[in-house]
């Protein structure tokens, strides 16, 4: 299977080369997914896929990497790298990735001068536009601007042999909370049929506009920001191929650990 990945990169980039297709026409409008949620809740912790590669797939999005070393921001091309110590890096594109979400971001949807005092507040405005759009799609969004207050949260990267995620934060959670800080929160939407293989609902990660802070976001405040949307009606994924995702019950019911998760509890 890897050989004939290799093979068809090699044809589309020759093709690129000689012309006969514009690099614009390789990048699809889709949301690409690494892994499921749900076996990254288990411990599947190894990369499946190296940053190098989840860049054909997107220009925008969230996830996480090996180990769980870190909060992945996808932002214009970047992958950045949130910290446990509260850094954040440009990733390099060897490092590996277990879960994550991207797609080549175009703006659908604009809304111009929001103000939210709450994350719950900021949700409620995105799913009010999905819903009027289709709560059926898939959304991805920028949400750019000022932002008085922002929580975030990394982690430290995980030791085998992998506790579940949420044993993991309960211990190993950083939260940072910042004033007046300017930067983009990037948003993931899954409509409720994808509970199984994602989380229903917005997912949000933050990167300030200077490179130096973010992470998943746990709460906030925004003035005057610009919101863009991408309406996504196309989903790929691909899963690990090894003994250690096999093995796990991705049937499991496993709501309760996820929202402690996201919310940071």
């Amino acid at each position: 299977m890897k050989i004939f990945k290799k093979i068809a990169l090699v044809l589309c980039l020759a093709l690129l080369l000689a012309g006969i297709v514009s690099a614009e026409s390789l990048k699809s409008d889709k949301l690409f997914q690494v892994a499921l949620l749900q076996s990254l809740m288990q411990g599947e912790y190894d990369g499946v896929i190296t940053v190098y590669e989840l860049k054909h797939y997107g220009d925008t999005g969230i996830g996480t990497f090996q180990s769980v070393n870190g909060e992945l921001i996808m932002l214009d091309g970047v992958v950045y790298r949130a910290l446990w110590d509260g850094s954040v890096e440009v990733t390099p594109d060897d490092e590996t990735v277990p879960f994550s979400n991207v797609t080549f971001f175009d703006a659908d949807i604009t809304r111009e001068n929001v103000s939210v005092s709450s994350i719950k507040e900021l949700k409620e405005i995105l799913t009010s536009i999905a819903d009027r759009q289709g709560k059926n799609q898939f959304y991805m969004a920028k949400v750019k601007g000022l932002m008085p207050s922002m929580l975030v949260r990394s982690e430290l990267a995980q030791q085998k042999p992998y506790k579940t995620l949420n044993k993991a934060l309960e211990t190993d959670q950083r939260e940072f909370s910042y004033e007046n800080i300017n930067g983009t929160i990037v948003a993931l939407y899954c409509p409720d049929y994808m509970d199984g293989l994602n989380t229903p609902g917005w997912h949000l990660h933050f990167v300030s506009d200077d490179g130096t802070k973010g992470g998943h976001v746990l709460e906030l405040s925004a003035k005057d920001c610009k919101i863009e949307l991408d309406v996504i009606s196309e989903f790929a994924m691909i899963v690990p191929n090894r003994e250690t995702f096999d093995g796990k019950d991705l049937a499991k019911d496993l709501k309760d650990e996820i929202k402690k998760v996201e919310q940071g509890k």
